[in-house]
């Protein structure tokens, strides 16, 4: 009887919540059919009336509010402060480091940009080396947007403008020129405004499952048999950077077990009463394991934890809370998994609130919106004191570009993969006829964003100096470079 009671109490609610939705306007009304996408594109072309694609070409700069270094000082707060005279020695080394480094100044300087309205899942720290290949679940190498960190939606324009900003500024570092500069700025958008042009035309699955892969590298580089060689060497040093392969470089036996060896100030093991317990530790990773689909939970109750050391990442991560972990299924079968913090985005506040008050899984379900594949490890929990984590696979075939070394061309080349790789994210969580619309199919929103790139370039060069003068006068305290070891984990 209790059993029927239930039963029926659902029943009523069931009814109750159907006659609710029956009283407005379903988007599940077998009658009603989706607005045609001739009418979004026509909706964003209409947009280039309140905002010109020609005013994207201002920089947003207002000299008399704009503090970078005072920024730069706030976003150091609650990073770990032993650490940061690394992050500001990686900053020092180029404007391009620099740029890389200040997410937040951009930020800032985006929020008084014009915009068209259209808004996208947007990467927040869209520069050219967070594009890499990696491998996607089903082993495929893949080339894809990898790091979303500041995720949050946002007007479309501005991962767009931080993209080409990044290209003007790396060629300047290279010593490619000016005026190459902006030809890969002006490639990247081009080719951003094409694949999106494509993505118009799509279905709304085809949009979905698209991806780019080394075969849209070589369709970009035809016969040039120089560019061919790069990209296959990328792809054999994608297919041997695995768990395996780090497992054999960075750890050692000790006392009958394999343990990660500490390669201070960059890669090291706390001191116990750091991390407090180990049941402190199977309830920060039972809280992960929980926050996966029941598939890849089965997955990971095959492994368990054997080490973690703390380890400094990136640029403008530097200071943040991050951890490497050894995790064993076998005796020959590891697996890698980083423990990343997961702070509010440099867009908070300036493009909007997140939904999601777990800053993990804000990052968690950024990237899956966004790329055409993720990590099955992918995963969030709150830390022992408090701190959102988000955990990944630390490498997984991962490759990136390797700026020092680029031949011009190659990076001409790599400027169009970036340009379609970011116009398929966007046409994910946007209206991909919408955006296209907008851009049209002339040159006039890629002329205007290479003109914004220069200027925003100038600018960075100046915060620069202005960064580095700082240093000199002790404002930003320099210490060390990286370790082989960490260079080899990145």
């Amino acid at each position: 009887m209790a059993g029927q009671k239930q039963s029926s109490n659902g029943h009523a609610r069931t009814r109750k919540r159907l006659k609710a939705v029956s009283r407005k306007q379903s988007k599940y009304d077998l009658h009603e059919m989706p607005t045609a996408r001739e009418e979004h594109r026509k909706h964003g072309k209409s947009l280039r009336a309140k905002c010109p694609r020609s005013k994207h070409s201002e920089s947003g700069i207002r000299q008399a509010k704009r503090d970078p270094l005072g920024l730069i000082e706030r976003s150091n707060e609650g990073r770990v402060e032993e650490l940061l005279p690394v992050r500001f020695t990686r900053m020092l080394e180029s404007s391009f480091a620099f740029f890389r480094g200040t997410a937040v100044v951009q930020a800032h300087d985006l929020a008084n940009t014009p915009t068209s309205g259209i808004i996208v899942q947007a990467c927040g720290d869209c520069h050219l080396m967070n594009f890499g290949g990696f491998a996607s679940p089903e082993r495929t190498l893949i080339f894809d947007i990898n790091d979303f960190d500041e995720t949050l939606p946002a007007p479309f324009e501005w991962d767009v403008k931080r993209l080409a900003a990044s290209f003007v500024l790396a060629a300047g570092w290279r010593g490619f020129g000016k005026s190459f500069g902006q030809d890969i700025t002006r490639a990247a958008i081009k080719a951003y405004r094409e694949q999106m042009a494509r993505s118009a035309k799509a279905s709304a699955l085809d949009v979905w499952y698209a991806r780019i892969t080394a075969d849209d590298a070589f369709e970009l580089i035809g016969k040039d048999w120089e560019q061919r060689k790069v990209v296959e060497r990328d792809i054999t040093r994608a297919k041997k950077h695995t768990s395996e392969t780090v497992f054999h470089k960075i750890t050692q036996e000790v006392n009958g077990r394999p343990r990660i060896m500490d390669q201070p100030p960059l890669l090291y093991h706390l001191a116990p009463e750091q991390y407090n317990s180990r049941e402190r530790l199977d309830f920060f990773f039972e809280a992960y394991r929980n926050s996966m689909p029941a598939d890849r939970r089965l997955l990971f109750d095959r492994y368990r934890l054997i080490d973690g050391v703390f380890k400094v990442v990136g640029i403008g991560s530097v200071g943040t809370l991050c951890y490497v972990s050894l995790w064993m299924a076998d005796a020959n079968d590891p697996l890698f998994l980083q423990v990343k913090q997961a702070r509010l985005s440099v867009l908070e506040g300036l493009a909007g609130p997140s939904k999601y008050e777990h800053q993990g899984e804000r990052v968690v379900v950024g990237q899956r919106i966004m790329q055409s594949a993720s990590d099955i490890f992918l995963g969030w929990a709150t830390g022992l004191r408090g701190n959102d984590f988000y955990v990944r696979q630390l490498r997984d075939q991962k490759v990136s570009l390797d700026m020092a070394a680029v031949s011009a061309k190659y990076l001409h080349t790599y400027a169009q993969l970036c340009g379609r790789t970011l116009a398929r994210a966007h046409a994910k969580s946007g209206n991909a006829a919408e955006i296209s619309g907008y851009l049209g199919a002339g040159s006039a929103f890629e002329d205007a964003i290479t003109k914004y790139a220069v200027a925003y370039a100038t600018q960075v060069e100046k915060d620069y100096e202005a960064f580095r003068a700082a240093a000199r006068n002790g404002r930003f305290p320099t210490e060390t470079s990286a370790s082989e070891t960490e260079t080899a984990m990145r």
